[in-house]
């Protein structure tokens, strides 16, 4: 949308609402939605543990609209092995539901970590059951595998701007495979250019 059009249409909407309010109808206020940045908003983990739990997400929603509705939960908490009932799953998602549409958002499931790890949760509710069966299984990875993930949340905690790290680690592994990408290219062109002689 050019910006005329966008000033147009905010005048647009004052006029009515200012029309509206001349003949004492009442006004609906609408609000658009601001997409948040889950990274910034969600600093107490790391930009890997948000893709894990991504993945986690997309893995049980599976009608791909990025919610997990009442029966994907349900599915969810039976193959994590803690069943639920119709009134505790509805109860499960009430408490992260915070824009009321009855579903749960990758940003609403993030919440239940967050609430997790500052303990919030209720012992034993469904959503603290789902937090700690979703988080690292020590029997799964071993006791190494536990150790080398604690250590490694230790060494995020040290780190003062962890996502600026992440994020350059990021760019770095990007233009690694890029050259690498470039070299093998330039060396596929010279052996082919010893059969085109």
């Amino acid at each position: 949308m050019s910006a005329d059009a966008e000033l147009s249409s905010i005048l647009s909407r004052r006029q009515q609402i200012n029309d509206a309010l001349e003949n004492g109808e009442n006004v609906e206020n609408t609000f658009r939605s601001v997409k948040r940045n889950i990274y910034t908003e969600f600093q107490e983990f790391s930009r890997k543990e948000i893709k894990e739990y991504q993945a986690t997400f997309n893995k049980y929603d599976v009608g791909h609209d990025g919610y997990l509705d009442l029966a994907e939960l349900k599915i969810m908490m039976e193959k994590l092995g803690a069943p639920q009932t119709h009134l505790s799953l509805k109860k499960m998602i009430s408490e992260v539901d915070e824009d009321n549409d009855g579903k749960i958002s990758f940003r609403e499931f993030l919440l239940i970590y967050r609430k997790a790890k500052a303990g919030e949760l209720a012992s034993e509710s469904g959503l603290e059951q789902l937090a700690r069966l979703t988080e690292i299984n020590v029997e799964e990875v071993g006791v190494n595998g536990a150790k080398n993930f604690f250590e490694a949340k230790i060494e995020e905690q040290l780190k003062t701007n962890k996502f600026h790290d992440e994020i350059r680690q990021e760019q770095e592994e990007k233009k690694r495979l890029e050259q690498e990408k470039i070299l093998r290219r330039a060396q596929f062109q010279q052996k082919a250019a010893i059969f085109n002689n």
